[in-house]
């Protein structure tokens, strides 16, 4: 099943996630369908706050970048219950967007290095480093579960000249070629 994405301005995406247990009611299914709603949106990440769902779990398949970012080739995982445990590392500039925040792209800065500690879809621990394009998404991603959006790290200034997009994206004043769910107009797009 693919999920509408919560468009910015939704409360879900200001909320800190709770982690789940391994009996999460259809824990596997939501997994399936939160890849299917990934690929058929062309995401390369999605957190569950995206889909309306209040829980710890984000996936990423980064492979996309294997071109500039050799880490990436064959970067496909899942997370859950993830908790970060340190960044370090050189603050490096890179384009992001977001699905929840269509037609905007900024350059946002990050650490080089993460290291995580998570489940994966069969509740296997892990604690482990990432670095490069792989820290990169999982940083943007892990922000989701902490109810925090990359324009967050904008400045004050560049903020105030997003504001009209960005409100035009609460109200659904868009179009995207994918479900969305609007806060402000509480409607779905008919993609």
């Amino acid at each position: 099943m693919i999920y509408p994405i919560v468009a910015y301005g939704h409360t879900v995406l200001r909320q800190k996630a709770v982690d789940i247990t391994p009996d999460y009611p259809d824990l596997h299914q939501f997994l399936a369908d939160l890849w299917e709603t990934m690929y058929a949106t062309d995401g390369i990440g999605l957190a569950a706050p995206q889909v309306n769902r209040s829980i710890r779990i984000f996936v990423i398949d980064a492979n996309v970048l294997a071109k500039n970012y050799p880490e990436t080739v064959g970067f496909k995982k899942t997370f859950i219950n993830a908790n970060k445990l340190k960044e370090e590392g050189d603050i490096w500039l890179f384009n992001e967007g977001c699905l929840s925040i269509p037609d905007i792209h900024e350059d946002i800065a990050r650490p080089k290095r993460i290291l995580l500690r998570y489940f994966d879809e069969n509740f296997n621990q892990h604690e482990e480093w990432f670095e490069g394009g792989a820290a990169r998404i999982i940083q943007h991603e892990y922000d989701h579960l902490e109810g925090i959006l990359f324009t967050d790290y904008l400045s004050p200034m560049r903020k105030t000249m997003l504001a009209r997009k960005l409100n035009n994206i609460a109200q659904g004043n868009i179009e995207v070629p994918y479900k969305m769910i609007f806060p402000r107009m509480k409607k779905q797009n008919r993609k």
